[in-house]
């Protein structure tokens, strides 16, 4: 195999392997190991468990791997004996030429932790060339006047083998005229040279033939041979003469073809064809005379094929001037290549991580690769960088290898992946750049609890409802990703152990969807309180909680209930009303309460029945029954009224009831309030009915009773003094004695006077009269009626 025809190289991927501590071990010393050329492949080359310091199961457990410095697998590690194994054929004269020693550097790579052992692996060369002559045909010229003893420089035979198995010696068919003498080149080659041992006589022997062998050293030997043809000439005293021994030249790698290189020139003093001069290569290589030309007349010499620095630093070229007369001089062209950059750095990637997890702590190890530019000097040196900005660093470790570790913790739910372009610069003219990007991928950890749209949730649901009724939403959303964003919804523990949340309401695990389990009773419960749990399917699992409040809206489901007068089935409450009554006179209040709130528990009043229309009227808002015009003598003196208490829901509910009004003789004349103060205190009572204030109401009129009868007692110790007069408390009744709100109580603006009078054992009341203390004169009584009558809302 030729050096030139080698295949291109490929570069090849190096196993996985990881830095343990940032950092790595490297053996200094070098093993050496030897392999024949032409090894059959899979041979036995040695054992490198002794030599590494390691056990054989630690090779398969750290990935012990075998990397040569140009990359290919020439030797392959048995991880499971640490053998090393012939990987293929080798040719040593494809590998290194004529160099010897043939040596490959490699390193075997164990990990975790990482550990570099150098190695040296010899090539020994067999004798499997033979040793050829490049011209089978070798003619010499030699003038019939060259003096005895004159030696003649031939051809040396080529062999690619090296050392013994080189050529080592020349023989030459027997003759009367020449011996064979060997020489040495200053490379430990040895070519052969013809020595004349007696004057030629071109008249008797114009031409001689002699066979020319070529043995090499190897057992057994190998030959080649070539024919010597002697041309006889005339004398030639003159040989040819360089201008320099030594022509020095560089030349750009560059170069394109048919370059010129150098043009060579030697003189000669003889004339005609023995001045004549041709210009030639003497003892080159064949890669030599693949890459130079020489032109014979000129001696110009130009360039055959493209120079490689990287091949071939340097040429050393031999020439010879011959004459007509076969005479020669020597010279030398030593061709030094010079490097251009033309080899743009080379990455190789041998470990990658992808995804990262986002927890990872800083100084994990994320890539692993190598850096090689094959030019040299400044063209070979390099500088390696990635992008700024990036949580990501670049650590120089063994030798052109570079790790890309992490310089600080990730987070995915701001990045959820790196593109990393690693930029490699060489310092050559024009600098050559490379670039590899990469894809890292962050993977989710579960750091994120689910969080609520909102803190808190009110949800309202009207009483009565149908069972399973969904009654509203929780939403919870996780910024994790696949099982560590899975939100799965929960009712959690209600802070009052009296609540019966596990009867009232369920949510949906997996939408949050609230559903109420029965029907709820404004009346028994207006609301209550319960906290939802978000839990992430993650390990650890992460939750969060939100506030609901469900706030139970009222339905018009019950009817008023009459406080007053009580309708429990036993004696009928009367009334007594004097005849003497004036329009608007009060006669009795309705008091009656509703379960329900808001509209649904605003009342309103209606006379639905009576026994005498027209005489009665009942105000809408308070239920309070007044006269509605003067009663005659022709009036009956019972009456039966039927007031009706109905509610503002929808539908409305009502409730009757019924009042026994008993006209009688013998009550004083009541001081009637004026319409237009009747008609203001209506507008300013509100419209509202509270349970509570109703039964303030009812312990009013209660208190009211009690200071009556003190007023009694006080009257029958005074009727000594004043014979059938009266005491009437002086002051006004405390206000919340008599407190009003929609619910039917008395007015605030009533206060009565009582007037006692005393009796054998017994008490009655005289008369009863409304007090307005602030209220101006007034108008005629028949202008008062009529005011009265129609400033009041009367049914």
């Amino acid at each position: 195999m030729e050096l030139g025809e080698e295949s291109p190289q490929h570069v090849r991927q190096v196993l996985l392997f990881f830095v343990f501590l940032g950092g790595s071990l490297v053996c200094s010393e070098t093993r050496r190991y030897s392999v024949a050329e032409e090894t059959e492949t899979g041979s036995f080359i040695a054992n490198v468990v002794k030599d590494i310091g390691s056990g054989v199961e630690d090779l398969a457990v750290r990935g012990a791997r075998v990397i040569f410095d140009d990359y290919k697998s020439y030797l392959w590690l048995d991880p499971q004996t640490g053998n090393l194994l012939l990987n293929e054929e080798l040719d040593r004269e494809a590998l290194c030429d004529l160099t010897e020693p043939c040596i490959l550097h490699f390193q075997v790579l164990l990990e975790n932790p990482l550990q570099f052992f150098q190695a040296e692996l010899w090539v020994k060369d067999i004798n499997d060339h033979t040793p050829t002559f490049l011209d089978k045909d070798i003619l010499l010229k030699i003038s019939e006047g060259t003096a005895p003893g004159t030696s003649f420089q031939m051809e040396s035979a080529q062999d690619l083998d090296v050392g013994k198995n080189g050529v080592q010696n020349y023989t030459l068919s027997p003759n009367p005229h020449f011996h064979l003498k060997l020489q040495h080149s200053d490379k430990g080659r040895k070519y052969p040279e013809l020595v004349l041992d007696q004057s030629l006589d071109r008249e008797k022997e114009p031409e001689i033939r002699l066979t020319l062998t070529a043995l090499d050293g190897g057992s057994p030997p190998r030959s080649g041979t070539a024919v010597v043809r002697v041309l006889v000439l005339d004398i030639n005293d003159n040989a040819p003469k360089f201008e320099r021994p030594v022509y020095e030249v560089q030349v750009p790698e560059n170069s394109p073809l048919d370059a010129l290189v150098i043009k060579v020139s030697a003189t000669d003093l003889d004339a005609g064809i023995n001045g004549e001069l041709t210009y030639s290569f003497s003892h080159v290589s064949k890669d030599t005379r693949k890459t130079f030309e020489i032109h014979p007349i000129s001696g110009e010499v130009h360039l055959k094929a493209l120079l490689d620095f990287e091949l071939v630093q340097s040429y050393t070229i031999n020439i010879q001037a011959i004459d007509g007369g076969s005479l020669s001089g020597k010279s030398a062209i030593l061709v030094r290549v010079v490097d251009v950059n033309d080899n743009p750095p080379e990455i190789v990637i041998t470990s990658l991580t992808s995804p990262i997890p986002e927890n990872s702590s800083p100084e994990m190890v994320v890539a692993v690769f190598s850096l090689r530019d094959q030019d040299s000097g400044d063209n070979g040196k390099m500088v390696c960088s990635i992008q700024d900005h990036l949580p990501f660093l670049l650590k120089p470790t063994f030798k052109n290898f570079y790790t890309l570790v992490t310089e600080r913790p990730l987070d995915r739910e701001t990045i959820t992946e790196y593109n990393v372009t690693i930029t490699v610069t060489d310092l050559g003219t024009p600098r050559l750049k490379t670039q590899h990007n990469i894809t890292l991928l962050v993977s989710d950890v579960n750091d994120n609890a689910p969080a609520f749209t909102q803190t808190s949730y009110t949800l309202f649901l009207r009483e009565n409802n149908s069972p399973a009724l969904h009654i509203g939403s929780v939403s919870a959303t996780d910024r994790d990703a696949g099982a560590n964003a899975q939100v799965t919804y929960s009712l959690l523990p209600p802070h009052d152990p009296q609540l019966p949340l596990a009867s009232l309401v369920s949510i949906n695990a997996d939408n949050g969807h609230l559903f109420a389990l029965r029907a709820l009773d404004f009346e028994a419960l207006q609301a209550f309180e319960f906290g939802v749990g978000a839990t992430d399917r993650g390990s650890p699992a992460l939750s969060s909680q939100a506030l609901v409040r469900v706030q139970v809206l009222d339905a018009n489901d019950n009817s008023p209930f009459v406080l007053y007068p009580l309708q429990n089935g036993s004696a009928p409450c009367t009334e007594l009303v004097p005849r003497a009554a004036e329009p608007g006179y009060l006669v009795s209040k309705v008091v009656a309460v509703d379960a329900d709130s808001g509209q649904n528990a605003w009342l309103s009043y209606q006379l639905l029945r009576a026994t005498e229309p027209g005489l009665f009227g009942v105000w809408a808002h308070n239920g309070e029954v007044r006269t509605a015009r003067l009663l005659g003598e022709r009036d009956a003196a019972k009456h039966r009224l039927v007031v009706l208490v109905k509610d503002n829901g929808e539908p409305a509910l009502s409730a009757s009831v019924t009042l026994h009004v008993l006209l009688v003789e013998g009550f004083s004349q009541p001081y009637l309030p004026l319409p237009e103060a009747a008609a203001e205190q209506a507008q300013a009572d509100p419209l509202t009915v509270y349970l509570v204030i109703a039964l303030a109401s009812v312990s009013s009129l209660f208190l009211f009773s009690v200071l009556a009868f003190i007023a009694v007692r006080l009257c029958r110790r005074s009727r000594a003094a004043w014979a059938g007069g009266c005491s009437v408390p002086e002051g006004h009744f405390p206000g919340h004695l008599v407190d009003v709100s929609g619910t039917g109580t008395l007015s605030q603006s009533y206060q009565y006077e009582v007037c006692l009078t005393g009796g054998s054992g017994t008490s009655e009341f005289k008369f009863l009269k409304p007090v307005i203390p602030s209220l101006p004169p007034q108008n005629p009584e028949k202008e008062e009626s009529h005011t009265f009558l129609n400033g009041f809302g009367f049914n």
